[in-house]
């Protein structure tokens, strides 16, 4: 688990430090800030996602241990698997706010 989030945190260094050493030739007053409009939602989905990957595989292998030992509580871990998939929902939504402004 420890490997996997600093494998996540350096990808995450290494894209953004990528990319400010770039330059590409533009017109003047050209630099409307797409690309880091792209940027930002792309790490906002992306680290959504990430985490709720990581979590729902947590949540994930509880609930089936509860559920292998009292059935009844089945509707229970689906209120904590759904929480854990609204984070990736909350990315979407940044993604999608970041790229409409």
């Amino acid at each position: 688990m420890k490997t996997i989030v600093l494998l996540l945190l350096a990808a995450v260094a290494i894209s953004i430090l990528g990319s400010t050493g770039v330059a590409f030739a533009q017109e003047e007053g050209a630099s409307d800030g797409s690309s880091m409009k792209l940027l930002g939602a792309g790490l906002a989905f992306g680290l959504a996602a990430g985490g709720a990957g990581i979590g729902l595989g947590q949540v994930g292998a509880a609930g089936l241990a509860v559920i292998s030992e009292n059935p009844a509580l089945q509707s229970k871990v689906f209120i904590f698997v759904g929480m854990v998939e609204s984070i990736a929902i909350y990315g979407i939504v940044m993604m999608f706010i970041i790229l409409g402004q």
